[in-house]
């Protein structure tokens, strides 16, 4: 059996709203419906039936984005009832994971055109309720909020490895010896690049603003300064603390989605691809320290692409903090930090969760056709310990 070349043809996501912000009053099977909708619009020569599964991200999955929403995107969105969809979960790299397995589909010759993304609504995500162990408890019962991070945590896992994020990220900081002041001036640069794309229209071609909502650029960018930011506290070690709400990436929602083909889908559509998906490659490492786990994850995917950091014109690295960011490429000395996010990551775009690996995985795509030529990177580091990577060439 031939394995076939994968391709994609387009790449588009909403603008990312802050907590509580603009897209707080838009539903998650909605947001993804959004964008399933406007991929499937721009490319008009391509049937919708056409479409042999629809795969996307979340990492919530426990309010309005419940019962498979890539399937509630696909009927929300208006696409016959004959095209499938399912939702993945492998927490931050969801989005990333709906686009590997979508591709790892088409390679195999199982679909020919696949949809994939992710979407997160973090202002929507609602608090839960544990069923009690014996009916009719006569105390409090605690409601845990599903948001972000650790709750019902398994006694039986060790207390090491259950450390909040922001305190994973403090641990990261620990290890690389990455001060407050070099987080601080990473955030800085983050939020300047991405108002610089946005002012120079380099997002114009994958964003795709949601209809009726007032919000066309990305809400959490800032116009900070390194004062404002070192008058900020700690946000998780009281002494000594790091990290602060400043060089974090914040609370978002937002969706994207990419379409993918092979040569037979290519056809059908009638453009030209955005790139070429190369390679992909998973790691685990030690729940604490989640946030290198992109570090031997984008060793493998570079080394089963035959491909070095050298050979790299852009590399998409999710900034779930910049200590964590910092600590990945602490760790990669042959690295160009020059070609990481240069539109602006996380920290100022923002990160919902389910969402963000599709949008960097988008964002190379659009970079490379940009571009004319090139090998780019997505990747990002994983709750609980993972890693993921994906190598795009075009």
């Amino acid at each position: 059996m031939s394995i076939r070349d994968v391709y994609i043809v387009d790449a588009v996501r909403t603008p990312i709203g802050k907590f509580g912000g603009a897209l707080a009053s838009v539903r998650p099977d909605d947001l993804a419906a959004h964008v399933v909708r406007a991929l499937v619009d721009r490319s008009p020569a391509l049937d919708p039936a056409r479409v042999d599964d629809v795969y996307f991200g979340d990492a919530n999955g426990a309010g309005e984005d419940n019962r498979d929403v890539a399937r509630m995107a696909v009927l929300l969105a208006g696409l016959p009832v004959t095209v499938p969809g399912v939702t993945v979960n492998r927490l931050c790299g969801s989005g990333l994971e709906a686009v590997i397995q979508a591709a790892r589909a088409i390679a195999l010759g199982d679909a020919s055109v696949a949809i994939a993304g992710g979407v997160e609504s973090m202002s929507r995500a609602p608090w839960v309720l544990q069923k009690p162990e014996r009916a009719f408890p006569a105390g409090h019962q605690q409601l845990h909020s599903t948001t972000l991070g650790w709750r019902m945590t398994n006694p039986r896992m060790p207390a090491e490895w259950t450390v909040s994020l922001g305190e994973g990220a403090e641990l990261i900081a620990d290890k690389h010896g990455i001060t407050r002041e070099r987080q601080d001036a990473f955030a800085l640069a983050s939020h300047r690049k991405a108002a610089e794309a946005w002012a120079k229209g380099l997002y114009d071609d994958e964003v795709v603003p949601y209809p009726d909502v007032d919000l066309t650029r990305d809400e959490s960018i800032r116009d900070s300064t390194p004062e404002a930011l070192a008058r900020l506290k700690p946000s998780f070690r009281r002494e000594g603390g790091t990290v602060t709400a400043g060089n974090a990436s914040p609370l978002n929602d937002g969706a994207a989605a990419l379409l993918l083909v092979d040569e037979d889908g290519l056809r059908e559509t009638g453009r030209e691809p955005l790139a070429r998906i190369r390679t992909s490659a998973v790691t685990g490492v030690e729940p604490q320290l989640f946030g290198l786990g992109p570090v031997e994850a984008v060793r493998r995917a570079l080394g089963k692409a035959g491909r070095s950091f050298a050979d790299l014109r852009t590399f998409e690295l999710n900034e779930a903090f910049a200590a964590q960011a910092l600590g990945c490429l602490a760790e990669w000395p042959e690295l160009d930090p020059e070609i990481v996010n240069p539109r602006g990551g996380a920290v100022a775009i923002g990160h919902p969760l389910g969402a963000s690996g599709a949008r960097l995985a988008g964002s190379v795509a659009h970079q490379l056709a940009a571009a004319g030529s090139g090998t780019g990177l997505a990747a990002l580091c994983i709750g609980v310990g993972q890693g993921l990577a994906l190598v795009l060439e075009r």
